[in-house]
């Protein structure tokens, strides 16, 4: 699915598709972090249960008002242990498929908000 965002000085999130995103029409087949002040690196897990403490712990180092984690294709959340460093630091997390978090971090990110979208970025079955 192509997005359509408003002219903004922030990273976008300009397309997503089955395994994979664009960021600022960049396309990326592995899972990455991406925030509106300018982080992105890439995120080492390529499935949800390759997630671990470590992950979220990771995110929260970054000093965001709000993570969107988008958890693949289909909704799931990560263990609510996992988001304790997160909680630590008046972190908010929001769940959703990465195609719901392309689209919400784009908004968010739009109104000047500091946020960075954690998208799992899952291979096809097939591996095409």
């Amino acid at each position: 699915m192509k997005l359509q965002p408003d002219k903004s000085d922030v990273q976008t999130l300009t397309a997503h598709g089955p395994g994979w995103v664009a960021v600022n029409n960049e396309r990326i087949e592995t899972s990455v972090v991406v925030g509106s002040r300018g982080e992105r690196f890439a995120w080492n897990c390529g499935r949800f249960d390759e997630l671990s403490a470590e992950h979220f712990a990771q995110l929260a180092e970054l000093g965001a008002e709000l993570i969107i984690f988008g958890s693949g294709t289909r909704i799931r959340f990560p263990q609510a242990a996992w988001l304790q460093p997160l909680m630590a630091k008046r972190t908010g997390v929001e769940t959703m498929d990465t195609g719901a978090a392309c689209r919400t971090y784009n908004i968010l990110a739009g109104e000047g908000r500091h946020v960075v979208a954690a998208l799992l970025i899952e291979r096809p079955r097939g591996g095409q």
